[in-house]
């Protein structure tokens, strides 16, 4: 006869989790749950933090399996990595990587404004003269090029690949990636900058007539038009963590928007000369400017407090912000990348790279170590190691989609598209309530209708038969649900007091525990 002996598990119920990897994928904070009579509400929100919280820890454990990492750049020693060349990074590179260092010498038709697309597989440049292209600048392969025979002041893709915006001289025009009109918005009209929302389906532009506007580019109307009274807008960006448009002005100061207010949300003094350009980090935390005073000023945009500030000698004209946080600030012709601009002082530039024209477009592309420069004489794509993400997200940004996925994809973000209204400062507070607002409506609702729609009915007794429906009888009724109503108001009173009378008792105690410590200044007592 054999006994089998089962062994315990020595390490039981899941494997623990590292916190800091768990803040990592911390999307938000609990919520309050409201009161014991709103059950379904409850059940609703007890449900969603319980699958926001599975997530979470799914995402953490499978961040063990995420292949790439990030590059970096480390010279010889007593080498400055601002020294090294481009043309020696691309030999030392592998051929794919290399490949993604060249020229476009286009000075015909200069300088250039550039875009990436969100999925960073597809380049879209603007010359100033009016020449337009459409690359898949991954496999060099031109998708259209055409010449708009006039000015182009910005450029910008729009959802999806397949189609994208021109600012020209007088109206917008919108195009297909193969280079067909088909769509001129006269209302939109001397626009300088644009920037596109892709979770609202929003074209935010910046005219020279001092008008902030917004295009919703799932049903082509105008959202809002805002008139910002500021004079010229040319300086243009958004903050990627809760869609606020910032605009540099040219009287140094930096004024944040949304579509749903008529007036600035937020002003602030950044410089004393006028606003040159304004870059704002992924996680909309940092904000980086420059201005004609030749500074670089670093902002937490939680307090819209300075944080460093640092002297360039010709100053800064373009700035862009990479997905892990690497700084390009274009001076003249010369690029110059910095590293850890937000978290630590820097004193010399990471890498720097000198062009054949005057800078007049930076921008980093997503998922790769790439900085796109346009400039007079053309377009450069620069090789920055480390400044690209290396994991992509394949349900929201996918470089290598196909058709049928970026369809799909497109029907998805369509159908989850964010509203207008819903965009402000700290994203929040969209799931609280707003107390005051509330209770101002609720008056405006007494005072149109004559009485309290929510107030508590008067309690009125039905009637029975059988001689039960007597006033006396009638009248007990009535005293039995006032002494309900009553024993309620005096079950809450008492709870408050006990409260009450426990703080007081905590505070007590804790004056009590520091009148018995003894002090170094007790020597002197006499």
């Amino acid at each position: 006869m054999f006994i089998f002996f089962q062994k315990s598990d020595p390490f039981p119920g899941p494997a623990p989790i590292p916190e800091d990897r768990l803040q990592k994928f911390k999307r938000k904070d609990k919520l309050k749950k409201p009161h014991r009579k709103q059950h379904k509400l409850r059940d609703i929100i007890a449900r969603s933090e319980d699958a926001s919280e599975m997530a979470q820890k799914q995402a953490a454990r499978f961040d063990l399996l995420l292949p790439e990492e990030a590059g970096f750049l480390e010279g010889d020693e007593d080498e400055d990595t601002c020294m090294i060349s481009q043309e020696d990074i691309a030999e030392a590179v592998d051929i794919t990587s290399g490949a993604k260092y060249f020229n476009l010498k286009l000075s015909q038709f200069g300088p250039y404004r550039l875009d990436y697309s969100k999925t960073g597989r597809h380049l879209l440049l603007g010359g100033r003269r009016g020449h337009v292209a459409c690359i898949d600048w991954a496999s060099k392969q031109l998708m259209c090029e055409i010449n708009v025979m006039e000015s182009v002041n910005d450029v910008k893709w729009l959802h999806t690949e397949a189609m994208y915006a021109v600012a020209q001289k007088k109206w917008l025009y919108i195009y297909d990636s193969n280079g067909i009109e088909l769509h001129c918005i006269r209302k939109f009209n001397d626009v300088l900058r644009m920037q596109f929302l892709p979770y609202h389906f929003l074209l935010a532009t910046a005219s020279a007539t001092s008008f902030l506007q917004y295009l919703d580019v799932s049903v082509g109307k105008e959202v809002a038009a805002i008139c910002t009274k500021t004079g010229r807008l040319d300086v243009m960006c958004q903050n990627p963590h809760n869609a606020i448009i910032h605009l540099g002005h040219a009287n140094g100061t930096v004024t944040l928007w949304s579509p749903n207010q008529k007036e600035a949300l937020v002003k602030m003094l950044c410089h004393q000369g006028g606003v040159r350009s304004v870059a704002v980090d992924k996680t909309g935390t940092y904000m980086v400017t420059s201005g004609m005073d030749k500074k670089l000023k670093v902002y937490d945009v939680r307090t819209f407090k300075p944080l460093k500030s640092y002297f360039l000698p010709a100053g800064a004209a373009c700035l862009s912000l990479s997905q892990r946080g690497l700084l390009s600030a274009a001076t003249g012709d010369v690029v110059q990348v910095y590293k850890d601009v937000c978290s630590m002082p820097v004193t010399k530039p990471y890498m720097a790279h000198r062009l054949r024209g005057t800078v007049w477009g930076l921008h980093f592309c997503p998922f790769e170590d790439v900085l796109g420069v346009g400039h007079g004489d053309g377009f450069t794509s620069m090789l920055v190691p480390g400044a690209g993400e290396p994991n992509f997200d394949g349900l929201d940004a996918n470089p290598y989609r196909s058709a049928k996925q970026r369809q799909e994809w497109e029907v998805k973000a369509l159908m989850e598209k964010i509203q207008p209204d819903l965009i402000s400062l700290d994203p929040t507070e969209l799931a609280q309530v707003d107390q005051a607002t509330w209770e101002q409506r609720h008056q405006d609702r007494v005072e149109v209708l004559g009485f309290d729609p929510l107030a508590k009915e008067k309690f009125v007794p039905k009637y029975k038969k059988k001689g039960r429906s007597s006033a006396g009888a009638i009248e007990r009724r009535k005293k039995q649900v006032a002494h309900e109503e009553q024993r309620d108001v005096i079950r809450k009173s008492v709870e408050d007091k006990m409260k009450m009378e426990k703080e007081r008792k905590e505070r007590e105690r804790k004056k009590a525990a520091l009148s018995t410590q003894k002090s170094a200044l007790d020597r002197f007592k006499k």
